[in-house]
């Protein structure tokens, strides 16, 4: 047994009941009131049989309902696999076999995935949150504690050999990733935190914890939309907000000539590297853009760049949080020197217990990212390639290999290659390169939008004589895009 912490819900209601914990359009509940609704949501869980270490599903979009069943669930200690709801029904499948998970939640929104689900999954019994509110309540067990080694949330990440892993993340997981931040952000009296970033990536669901363990209110919006974030942050009700790069393009454009409120004072970027010209930009407008590094694995960021490095430090992702350690390793197994590039490797509290079912790449402690970087002298990380071949479009992970095995189960295809190709709007999108027998663009386009989620899809599929590999055989997609020059 690990240690023991008050569970944060309630002990945020007992400490500070009054104060607002969540706004949503024009409704607002203290945290007095959060508390009142989740009880009465956990109530109603134990008529699914849900209890302690229970795997429970939720699909579903930004909206209050999502964030009281959030609490519920942690409230009677089940563990909560967060889908992205951008997958098809084949790809949430798999999710939902592998974690052993038996009951799922979804938005009437879902309705047609859930139905699918039922069917893919055979142990899976579903139901949408409309029918839980108006379920039965039953006497429950309350976990008024928490213990830090229990799983609190599992999120899948695509591996790079195309199949997803479940990230197990624990109540530790979270309780150090926030303790982290706010010894770096700092906490004030005002703040609030703008969440367009959906709660079923660790980017949103990090802002859920941190709103109870902090005492601040969360802004949630069920998607993202430029022009009510910007004026939300020229009100001055909001202080934080979590962006990636394509959402604060697209802020910084609808902005124009006008700024920001002055309590605004942290604009966390994630989701891979920001352009320079951004940054640029944000500098000249006095926007205050943190450059943060982190993963599902870490909890969310694990290095952040301060305040008061911002603007020397350009294009830097910063220094570790406080409880997290941070080594370049190089490809003999050394540790790199300055400025030397190598693997990223990190330890820390915040860093995942493991996966489901799969070995972790851990080295000494230290947990090997697979991405390549480098330390300057004042040891400042610089992110190159976060993981060689992934691609980061509009903040989604795509990984090369996940496509790749699609358009290869397609009749027509022998060999195919994705490779990411720098994009001003999305930061990233993938482009397929295959050799096969006569078939045309469209038409595998179509064979993909029925396998992959949206996002996913290759921008263009082009056919090629042959992939470039190496003396190994093995495709190198680095020399991919070499095959679209002169072709645009």
């Amino acid at each position: 047994m690990g240690e023991m912490i008050p569970n944060w819900l309630l002990q945020r209601t007992h400490l500070t009941p009054t104060r607002t914990a969540l706004v949503f359009n024009e409704q607002t509940w203290s945290f007095q009131e959060l508390k009142e609704i989740v009880l009465d949501y956990a109530m109603k869980l134990s008529g699914y049989s849900i209890s302690h270490h229970s795997r429970v599903a939720i699909l579903m979009k930004n909206r209050p309902k999502t964030v009281f069943l959030v609490h519920a669930l942690q409230l009677v200690g089940a563990e909560i696999v967060f889908l992205n709801s951008r997958l098809t029904a084949s790809e949430l499948s798999y999710q939902i076999n592998d974690s052993e998970t038996t009951v799922l939640f979804y938005d009437l929104d879902f309705s047609t995935t859930a139905e699918d689900l039922e069917r893919l999954c055979a142990d899976l019994q579903s139901c949408s949150i409309e029918d839980l509110i108006t379920s039965a309540k039953h006497i429950v067990n309350i976990h008024s504690e928490f213990d830090l080694d229990d799983i609190s949330s599992i999120m899948y990440t695509s591996g790079t050999t195309g199949k997803p892993k479940g990230v197990q993340q624990t109540y530790g997981n979270h309780w150090w990733s926030a303790i982290g931040s706010s010894l770096n952000l700092g906490i004030q009296e005002n703040d609030a935190w703008l969440c367009t970033v959906p709660i079923f990536h660790i980017s949103g669901l990090s802002i859920l914890m941190r709103s109870v363990i902090y005492g601040i209110p969360i802004f949630l919006m069920e998607e993202f939309n430029e022009e009510y974030a910007n004026s939300l942050l020229q009100s001055g009700k909001v202080t934080i907000m979590s962006v990636v790069t394509a959402m604060l393009n697209r802020m910084l454009t609808a902005l124009k000539d006008e700024s920001y409120h002055e309590n605004f004072r942290c604009m966390l970027l994630g989701g891979g590297p920001a352009p320079l010209p951004l940054l640029e930009k944000c500098a000249k407008k006095h926007i205050p853009v943190f450059q943060s590094y982190g993963m599902t694995e870490t909890a969310s960021q694990i290095v952040t760049l301060s305040p008061e490095d911002s603007f020397k430090k350009l294009g830097s992702a910063g220094k570790p949080l406080f409880p997290a350690q941070i080594k370049i390793v190089r490809n003999d197994g050394k540790d790199a020197s300055a400025l030397e590039t190598g693997e990223i490797a990190l330890k820390g509290p915040n860093i995942t217990p493991g996966y489901l079912h799969h070995d972790m790449s851990v080295c000494d402690g230290w947990f090997l990212t697979g991405d390549l970087g480098y330390l300057d002298e004042d040891g400042f990380l610089y992110v190159q390639d976060r993981r060689s071949d992934l691609i980061i479009s509009g903040g989604e992970n795509v990984y090369p290999a996940e496509i790749e095995a699609v358009l290869m189960a397609h009749e027509t295809v022998y060999e195919a290659g994705v490779t990411g190709i720098n994009d001003t709007t999305w930061g990233q999108v993938a482009y397929a390169f295959i050799v096969g027998q006569n078939v045309t663009e469209e038409e595998l386009l179509q064979f993909c939008r029925e396998k992959l989620a949206s996002y996913k899809i290759p921008k263009r599929i082009i056919q090629v004589k042959e992939l470039p590999r190496n003396a190994a055989n093995k495709l190198v997609r680095g020399k991919l895009r070499l095959l679209i020059e002169g072709r645009n």
